[in-house]
């Protein structure tokens, strides 16, 4: 929810978008039933953690211990 509400402070969602997305999260028991999501809520949701570049954490190489 964190994420949620950051995409919110930085005006990458609606009131209304967080709100719904919010809601569906926490009603969905299992990943499948997330990904379930209705696809417009989807698509805003994925177009927002871009935005947020929130897969950049996967995208670095893995740090090598000295």
């Amino acid at each position: 929810m964190q994420t949620l509400d950051e995409m919110l402070s930085l005006n990458l969602l609606t009131p209304a978008q967080h709100t719904e997305i919010a809601a569906w999260v926490a009603h969905a028991r299992t990943p499948e039933a997330i990904m379930a999501m209705p696809a417009p809520l989807w698509r805003t949701l994925e177009l927002a953690s871009v935005l947020m570049n929130v897969d950049a954490d996967l995208l670095q190489p893995p740090l090598l211990s000295a």
